[in-house]
Order: C-alpha cells, then structure tokens, then sequence
C-alpha cells in the first residue's frame, strides 16, 4: 500500500458472486377455466347443460334422448378413463371434435358470466419469466375469456384443445405425451416450467414429465364433471402438487418453493 491505496492485480478476477449459478426464470404454463377465473359460477354450468344436451342427442336412437342417468354415466365414464368426456364422445360414437366443442361453448352471453379477481394484469406483468395459457377450451371460447379479462398480451403463446394433437390424434390435458411435445417444440427444460391449475389430474402428469406444479383452489365446486360430487372439506396437498395457493395472486410469494 502505498499513499493510502490499495494496489490489486487487474487480471485477477475480483472474489464476487459469479461462482453461485443465478436461477433461470421459469415458464409459467396457465390454465385458463377455474385458475385464471372463477368458471364454476356461471360458465360451467351452462357449458354441462349444453353438453348433457349434445351427448343426450347423441347417445338416444334418433328420436328420443337418452335418460338422464346414462348422460351422466357416459361423462363420468369417459372422464375417468380418458382424462376428457369429448375423448370417449370421439372413441365410441365418433363425434367430432370441432362440432362438439362448438356447441358445447356455444354462450351467448359469456362476458356477463365471466368472474376474475382484480390485479390479474398486474401479476403477469410481475411474475418473472415467460407465460403460456395452456387450456383444453377451444380457441373461440378461450379467446373471447382472455380479451374480456384483458390478458392476451401477457402470454407469449396461447395453447388451446385444437392445438393438441400428436399423431393426428386428440390428447388434451393431462396427456403426458402431448405435454412432452410441447416442450420441446418450445424448446423447454421440463424443471423450468411451472403448471398452474385447479385440476389435480393434470398436475400429476405434469409431475411426471418433470414439470412443476402450482395447484389454485378457490373456485373448485365440484369433484366430477357432471356436478355431482362435492369436494371434501380437507384439500391437501398431495405429494406430485409443488405449492398450493388459494389465488394466482399469491404466487409471488412462492417463488423461491417454485425455482428450488
């Protein structure tokens, strides 16, 4: 040391923080019914409503429905086997696809029924990191949802059912072959991903992929898709579920759980 300063080597890297790896910011897959959105209010049930009416139709002998009771046992069926009603609509009585999901989401008054939390903006805008929706709606219907709720220019990409396909077959949500290809079709590190979603079905495949998971609670109704069964009291995590929040909102709060 010399006149008080302190001499150093210039070629000598100065002993910072470089050595300690700064975490990537995460791709954040969205559902969009029940996550962005509280769907059980009004939508749902009209969407039910139009499909009961659509499989009536289908599965009666030309001229009469079918009863009540092998509606409901047809979608709880396919559901459970399949991941998705239109599945098993598409497998055992060859409905298409396009046409089912037209009038099933065929609501005239839509935007009257659409219920979401205030700062939904404002949580994309400050979650870091990429954002996709990720939907099994149809593109018309998810589309219109998003403008109205005014965060389409928020995601980079929007993924709706058409778009999942593999093999030229159908394979929405919780299909793990489709998720894997869409992965790599963006070019996504599965463990850099994080799914965010009301259905634990999805979060499980997603698991498995190796995808994180974020499970939303608050608008959860039902526990099958005809609205039948009512949710037990007690959620709990289950193991394959990363964090568990009430709201979108609360995810800030999560990132370090959701980055480790």
């Amino acid at each position: 040391m010399r006149g008080g300063r302190c001499r150093y080597n210039a070629r000598l890297p100065f002993p910072t923080k470089l050595a300690v790896p700064i975490p990537s910011s995460p791709v954040w897959l969205f559902d969009l019914d029940n996550t962005l959105h509280d769907a059980s209010h009004a939508i749902f049930p009209a969407i039910s409503a139009n499909m009961n009416t659509y499989i009536a139709r289908v599965l009666g002998d030309g001229t009469t429905p079918a009863s009540q009771e092998a509606v409901n046992a047809a979608r709880l069926g396919y559901w459970k086997r399949y991941g998705a009603t239109l599945l098993g609509m598409i497998r055992h009585h060859q409905v298409d696809a396009a046409d089912f999901l037209r009038e099933t989401h065929d609501l005239h008054a839509l935007r009257e029924m659409v219920r979401w939390e205030r700062g939904l903006a404002r949580l994309l805008r400050r979650l870091p990191g990429r954002k996709i929706l990720l939907t099994n709606a149809p593109t018309a219907y998810s589309t219109e949802v998003v403008r109205h709720i005014g965060l389409q220019r928020h995601f980079s990409h929007h993924i709706a059912i058409e778009d999942m396909h593999v093999h030229r077959q159908l394979r929405p949500k919780p299909s793990t072959l489709m998720l894997r290809r869409l992965l790599r079709k963006h070019g996504l590190a599965p463990r850099r991903c994080v799914l965010v979603e009301d259905t634990l079905v999805n979060l499980k495949h997603a698991k498995r992929v190796g995808v994180r998971t974020a499970w939303v609670t608050q608008y959860l109704r039902m526990s099958d898709p005809s609205g039948k069964s009512p949710l037990p009291k007690m959620l709990k995590r289950p193991a394959y579920v990363d964090v568990k929040v009430k709201s979108v909102l609360q995810l800030p709060s999560h990132l370090r759980r959701l980055r480790s």
